[in-house]
């Protein structure tokens, strides 16, 4: 009976990714793209209603949000305090620095009890994290500086 409802709700979780999915390329049919056509797309308002909501990209930016998966990989930790108040701003302000030197760094600013931590990048090797760490203690500025094991997030 368990390995039953398990496959049921296996079964359900794919139709859904897939009734999902179907929705953008329904959308992406019905673009009007000049010099190309247009397909038009009748179906049941209902079926519509089924396939959920349209993901949208910002129209000033023309970005998307980016998907991620984690794996296991590396960050460089730049800085461990205690639990208090302090600690925590300190962590923030390690993190703008970081900003500040190197703005295409993933900054991770989290309370790991008992202390607050503050991270920087998403490497999948630790050659990659060695060669940010190095970059880092060149400026002068980061003093607890040390790589670190941890689940990252590697962009689709």
């Amino acid at each position: 009976m368990k390995t039953y409802s398990f496959y049921s709700a296996l079964l359900f979780l794919l139709f859904a990714f897939s009734v999902a999915k179907a929705q953008n390329i329904v959308k992406s049919l019905e673009r009007d793209v000049p010099g190309q056509g247009k397909v038009t797309v009748h179906q049941d308002s209902r079926l519509e209603a089924l396939l959920g909501q349209e993901h949208t990209s910002n129209a000033i930016t023309g970005s998307e949000e980016q998907e991620f998966i984690k794996v296991a990989g590396y960050r460089v930790q730049v800085y461990a305090g205690n639990n208090s108040r302090s600690a925590r701003s300190e962590a923030q302000n390690i993190g703008f620095k970081v900003k500040e030197y190197f703005p295409d760094l993933k900054v991770y600013t989290t309370f790991s009890s008992p202390r607050w931590l503050c991270r920087v990048g998403d490497f999948r090797s630790i050659e990659e994290a060695d060669a940010a760490l190095r970059q880092l203690k060149a400026t002068g500025v980061f003093r607890e500086v040390s790589i670190v094991k941890e689940q990252v997030n590697i962009p689709l």
